[in-house]
């Protein structure tokens, strides 16, 4: 009788299946990123979660698994130390920037639809190898990312390390032939070699006098470890004697590097199979980590159809009209019309090349708008301008100046779907049209090659990327009912219709118009900030007796703490923080001279970097035209760039000279400035109803002296300059959510007298104490802030059981009311101005806004009218329990309008 042999082959599957030893791969990527490089606004550390991010990423776009899963390590505590109790003994402390960190990976795990797993008694590679295992005998390809070479004993034909050569970004493959040629043992025979060699990041010793290739020469030799064992008196020499001196050791480090295969993982393949990422918590975790870049390297990786309808889903219908009937075409289209404008906008210059529509039936076209007949170019030009005719734009303040590029005007815009999108999240960074139509419309468009941008409507025929604007004009038009429905939900209705749509027109105004600049002034200081920072240079020069590279935090650490033997400072992968905040401090208690220079060289480097900046800026119309940014600031403040004219200082006379070379324009008369007068503290004292707030105020008494007084017990005559400061530095503060501590640096005083400070401040005016602590528990309860017009601020770490976070998030619940409130008072103001200028047909107009200050252009004769459309304006853009206090300020620079 013939006996057929059972069939051991293993079962063969298409999966290929990703295994990751979190705490291993965090922790490489936090010594390969400098901390002090990756940190949240809030000071974070973040650089082990982008590091670990990142490379997870590139494995994902390299190896493209079909499952993935990462294992953590739960505490140092397991089956090993049990054992033997110097298991890992020489590890160093966990650094504090590490702390939090992991939890934080976790998060990004979750919204990436990633399992991941820690088990109590057992190392992450216990988990990985039995998972490994599993996965392996189920016939998939298994790929297992570790720091940790007792991994190598899982590899096999379906089994390859990848293992960290640097870093985390420089990983080598090892499968059977790498281990074998690199260790001269096979995989399975590795953990023979690891017990006689010993493992020093395991705290396990080896064999003294025994490396590598004599382990390898022994197991090849005897067949393996037991051999050895068996054979152990045949050893000849020193390395023998030194083998049975320590053999005890040998056999329980074979035991302790073993990797477990059989442990009790809560998931099966099946389980660990990758599924579509959840979008919402991929932009809330993101948003909060401040991952941007890292963002769209995720998007761009994920393939077409992942969870989402395909995209012939969408309802398109192209139609081309013929020459001389565009007009109408247009007319038969109806209201509510989606838009989407083909070209590229930037530092106030652009072109536009195309413009598709869509009506509400999905029908559209894209119209090529370098090659109109001149009747239909006349009857879009008509079309577009026509108030009555409603449109639905993404980004409409770009669309209206592209198209004012070709000579045609927009108007009729009812819906943008980044105010919107803008409103519903406003911590989110970027509100991407794509993104928003799976998020809303669970439809993926197609993606548009920007090099082909501009040839979209120039070949036309009605198949592939050809139809990509029309695709997104259709999916603005759709999205206006998704995202009209969840900005009406989030209490953002009149948010949107009575202040940021028709804060756009005024931006788009202010964009258009830019400011003067007097090139010749702009030059010579220029060059004066250059001088001064070649002064600055040779004073910290003389000051040590040498030149060093005043750039190098290198060469700065040998100065400092070496040469100098100053304190050190907050210490770094690098060795000691150079940072600016880090010299402040050591200037403040050394007096150093070079300090002194350095400092300045820093400062006058910055000036001349923003004077350049400016410069190159100026347009050929002799004026700056800068870009202001409606959907950056989560808390609603409107920002700046290109350039940035919230970076030029403030209060500061280098800040002041910078403003002169902001002038009047040809044609006009002066520049007029309004800003208001501590808006924060009176808005402060009206949502937190304190009587003694609100008196000061109606007092009429310099704020800071009033409440000082009450303070510090003395009359408003006695409040002495050092007290007032202290008073003004912790009025403010405590707006942002500055605590003791952060007073304590602020004053340079000690921890107990900023407590005592605000203490009695407190004591004093009980109703910010009230408010301040009701704000963060409403927040906490209802899930997010609100300002005084009902713009809200989503606050989900209010919750967490991360003390750095949840900390971060009751700092942020109690500035967002406050300093939101006096973003949408300005805005108030803005289009308040605007308006009374254009109904009263005036010549003079409105550039800049700049914090809390507003800065108009006054034509001939117009200043006394127009200070008052100013003054009337802000100081009636919100009731108040106090009055809004409105300083105003006339001159041929800005400077000069200062007051």
């Amino acid at each position: 009788m013939t006996v057929t042999p059972p069939d051991t082959t293993p079962p063969t599957t298409d999966a290929r299946v990703l295994l990751i030893d979190g705490h291993s791969m965090a922790f490489r990527a936090f010594f390969a990123l400098p901390v002090e490089n990756f940190a949240t606004t809030s000071g974070q550390p973040t650089n082990a979660v982008y590091g670990f991010t990142s490379m997870l990423l590139n494995l994902i776009r390299d190896f493209a698994p079909t499952h993935l899963m990462v294992a953590w390590d739960v505490s140092r505590a397991s089956f090993r130390t049990t054992e033997y109790a110097e298991y890992k003994g020489t590890r160093s402390a966990t650094p504090s920037e590490f702390k939090g960190q992991i939890p934080l990976i976790h998060d990004v795990l979750g919204a990436l639809s990633i399992q991941h797993v820690g088990i109590d008694g057992v190392e992450a590679d216990d988990v990985l190898a039995t998972m490994a295992t599993r996965s392996a005998e189920a016939g998939a390809q298994v790929l297992v990312c570790s720091g940790d070479r007792d991994t190598f004993q899982l590899v096999s034909d379906r089994v390859t390390v990848l293992y960290p050569r640097k870093g985390v970004s420089d990983l080598v493959q090892m499968g059977p032939a790498e281990v074998q040629e690199k260790y001269g043992v096979t995989p399975e025979r590795y953990p023979d070699l690891a017990a006689l060699v010993g493992e020093t990041s395991d705290n396990l010793p080896g064999v003294p006098g025994v490396g590598p290739k004599t382990a390898a020469k022994w197991i090849a030799a005897y067949g393996g470890l037991e051999g050895i064992v068996a054979h152990v008196g045949m050893i000849t020499g020193k390395a023998g004697d030194s083998l049975r001196e320590n053999l005890a050791q040998v056999v329980l480090n074979r035991r302790l590097n073993g990797l477990l295969r059989d442990v009790e993982v809560p998931f099966s393949l099946e389980d660990i199979a990758r599924g579509p990422i959840d979008r919402a918590a991929v932009h809330e975790v993101f948003d909060a980590l401040q991952f941007t870049v890292l963002r769209d390297r995720l998007f761009q990786l994920l393939p077409q159809d992942e969870g989402k309808e395909e995209v012939a889903s969408l309802t398109l219908q192209h139609e081309r009209p013929e020459p001389k009937a565009l007009g109408a075409w247009l007319a038969a289209r109806g209201d509510s019309i989606g838009l989407e404008v083909v070209g590229r906008f930037a530092g106030g210059a652009g072109d536009a090349w195309a413009l598709a529509v869509a009506d509400a039936d999905g029908v559209g076209t894209v119209l090529d708008l370098t090659a109109l007949d001149p009747d239909d170019d006349r009857a879009l030009a008509d079309w577009l301008a026509d108030p009555e005719r409603t449109v639905v734009v993404h980004d409409a303040k770009t669309a209206t100046h592209l198209l004012a590029t070709r000579g045609y005007r927009l108007r009729g815009v009812v819906f943008d779907t980044l105010l919107a999108a803008y409103l519903c999240h406003p911590d989110q960074r970027t509100y991407d049209l794509d993104d928003l139509a799976v998020r809303y419309l669970q439809r993926e468009l197609p993606r548009v090659d920007e090099a082909a941008a501009d040839q979209l409507a120039l070949d036309l025929t009605g198949e592939g990327e050809d139809l990509s604007a029309l695709a997104r004009a259709v999916a603005v038009r759709e999205l206006r009912a998704s995202l009209a429905a969840d900005v009406d939900a989030r209490g953002a209705g009149g948010l949107l219709e009575s202040v940021e749509l028709p804060l756009q027109a005024a931006l788009i105004a202010m964009e258009d118009a830019g400011i003067a600049a007097d090139l010749s002034y702009l030059r010579a200081i220029e060059a004066e900030f250059d001088s001064a920072v070649e002064r600055a240079a040779a004073g910290a020069y003389e000051a040590i007796g040498r030149q060093v590279n005043l750039g190098s935090p290198k060469q700065l650490q040998e100065v400092l703490f070496d040469q100098l033997d100053m304190p050190r400072t907050r210490r770094t992968k690098t060795g000691y923080t150079t940072d600016a905040e880090a010299l402040a401090e050591l200037y403040a208690k050394t007096g150093h001279p070079f300090l002194e220079y350095l400092l300045a060289h820093r400062e006058a480097i910055r000036l001349r970097q923003t004077v350049e900046g400016l410069l190159r800026s100026v347009a050929p119309d002799g004026r700056i035209h800068t870009t202001f940014q409606q959907t950056v600031a989560a808390t609603g403040r409107l920002s700046s760039a290109d350039p940035n004219l919230q970076n030029i200082p403030i209060r500061t006379e280098e800040g002041n000279r910078i403003r002169e070379g902001f002038v009047v324009g040809e044609g006009y008369e002066c520049l007029l400035t309004a800003d208001y007068s501590q808006i924060e503290m009176r808005i402060m004292a009206h949502l937190s109803e304190d009587a003694g707030l609100i008196e000061a105020f109606r007092s009429g008494e310099d704020l800071h002296r009033y409440v000082g007084s009450r303070v510090f017990g003395v009359a408003p005559a006695d409040v002495t300059s050092a007290m007032r400061a202290k008073i003004k530095a912790m009025s403010y503060g405590l707006a942002y959510g500055l605590s003791a501590f952060g007073l304590s640096r602020q004053l340079g005083i000690e921890v107990s007298e900023a407590r005592g400070l605000m203490d009695d401040y407190f004591e004093r005016f009980g109703g910010v104490r009230d408010y301040l602590t009701g704000v963060v528990d409403d927040a906490r309860r209802d899930g997010f802030t609100e300002t005084i017009l009902g713009r809200r601020r989503y606050l989900p770490d209010l919750l967490s059981d991360n003390r750095q976070r949840r900390e971060m998030a009751e700092r942020m619940a109690l500035n967002a009311p406050i300093q939101g409130s006096a973003a949408d008072i300005v805005k108030v103001a803005m289009i308040g101005v605007q308006r009374e200028l254009a109904e009263r047909e005036l010549g003079s107009r409105l550039l800049l806004q700049v914090h809390d200050e507003l800065v108009l252009e006054v034509a001939p004769g117009e200043r006394t009218e127009v200070e008052a459309i100013v003054r009337e304006q802000m100081a009636g853009a919100a009731e108040l329990s106090v009055p809004l206090d409105v300083s105003v300020g006339v001159g041929r620079s800005w400077r000069e309008a200062g007051h």
